[in-house]
């Protein structure tokens, strides 16, 4: 049961597949260009960003199917292929409707799976230190965009974005299939040398499957944590260029510079927080992020200087980082490691609908202002307050199931 495993191996490889497959997040560089260059409107350039956000559910569930049975070296290195080739075959698109197959459909399916078999793989290697393996793999995520931007400028300078969408999917294709050789499956009920788990409510660990999971309270207050926790990190990732530019009056140039901080800063709050919530606690880690958001956006509001706006999205993007290297240990500290593939995957969906709202939201009050986005960071604000509240709620069921199990 507790044969041998290279885990930090597997955790180095598995976090250089998402290094490539969170180049998702760097569509922004391409999306002008290819307007540009192929004469198409950017609302429609857009939509396939929307498609591949949209369907990430679907390849996070089966990715989560294939993990929890033993299958996640091939869900990673197909899924980490498919990504490869999506972005290969986006730039030979001669329409939309391509673009919507390769970038939004195929590579969507392909990152899902990815990235899917690559938390829920890991995270069962370090049951003694979840959150810091939850921090760092969801780290390669986030932070594939600073690699994968001046990569792709440097690629559309050279050429057009369509030649920057072909030599990086070739690289992405090159890259995952060398990583996927370091990958192994994590044994069942797997414990590190020397690490005893610690005891747990009722004396034993209970895992529950996705049915089991959905008929418990903690659920549902878990999925809209996620929700709300991701809310504003998503509506400042989607907007944080125009809203250096249009409310603060920073010139593009200036605002893509913050763009990339904002990256950063999320790259690193995921390893930050995970570890921070080993120490901690992943509930009070949770109180400070959701705290710590409503001070940022206050921030945006009173001040409207250079200053005032870097402090907002690096505090942000360090929030946003956290919640996303969180909530995984949550999901298997409450259904056990098992099932947590699928688990983390239907959760996720909470992560889905906020990416879904939470752009449209800034953007389209934003519109309506003049560019001023002063009533969204309200919006914002009142969020992350619900967030906190059902944090509570959540800390204090908990509490009271510990009580009634040792009662």
């Amino acid at each position: 049961m507790n044969k041998t495993v290279h885990r930090w191996t597997i955790l180095a490889a598995s976090t250089i597949v998402l290094l490539c497959t969170g180049a998702i997040y760097a569509f922004s560089v391409l999306a002008g260009p290819l307007s540009a260059s192929k004469g198409w409107s950017m609302p429609d350039i857009m939509l396939a960003f929307t498609i591949n956000s949209a369907i990430a559910p679907i390849p996070m569930i089966l990715g989560g199917f294939f993990t929890d049975r033993g299958w996640a070296k091939w869900s990673i290195t197909i899924g980490g292929l498919m990504f490869g080739l999506g972005f290969f075959l986006s730039g030979l698109a001669t329409s939309t409707g391509m673009l919507y197959a390769t970038y939004g459909v195929l590579a969507g399916l392909g990152q899902g799976l990815a990235y899917s078999g690559c938390l829920s793989n890991t995270i069962k290697l370090f049951p003694d230190k979840k959150g810091l393996a939850s921090g760092i793999i969801t780290a390669g995520m986030g932070g594939a965009a600073i690699i994968a931007a001046p990569v792709a400028n440097f690629l559309i300078n050279q050429q057009d974005a369509a030649h920057a969408f072909r030599i990086l999917g070739l690289a992405y294709m090159v890259i995952i299939a060398i990583a996927s050789f370091f990958i192994k499956a994590a044994p069942a009920n797997y414990q590190p040398a020397g690490w005893v788990p610690p005891v747990q409510a009722g004396g034993h660990f209970v895992n529950k499957n996705w049915l089991d999971m959905m008929k418990t309270p903690q659920f549902y207050l878990i999925f809209f944590m996620l929700f709300t926790g991701a809310f504003s990190g998503l509506m400042i990732a989607s907007n944080a260029s125009l809203i250096g530019q249009q409310m603060f009056k920073l010139s593009a140039t200036t605002a893509a510079f913050y763009v990339s901080l904002y990256s950063l800063s999320n790259c690193l709050g995921r390893i930050v927080w995970g570890t921070v919530s080993d120490k901690i606690g992943r509930n009070q880690t949770l109180n400070i992020i959701f705290g710590v958001i409503v001070v940022a956006f206050l921030l945006l509001i009173t001040l409207s200087s250079t200053v005032g706006f870097a402090l907002g999205i690096i505090i942000l993007g360090l929030c946003f980082g956290g919640v996303m290297g969180v909530f995984p240990p949550i999901v298997m500290e409450n259904y056990g490691p098992k099932n947590q593939g699928v688990n983390y995957g239907i959760i996720f969906c909470g992560y889905s609908i906020a990416a879904f709202f939470g752009p449209k939201v800034a953007a389209n009050m934003g519109t309506a202002n003049n560019g001023d986005f002063t009533k969204a960071f309200y919006v914002a604000i009142v969020i992350a307050v619900v967030g906190l509240g059902l944090n509570l709620l959540y800390s204090a069921l908990k509490k009271r199931a510990v009580a009634v199990a040792k009662s």
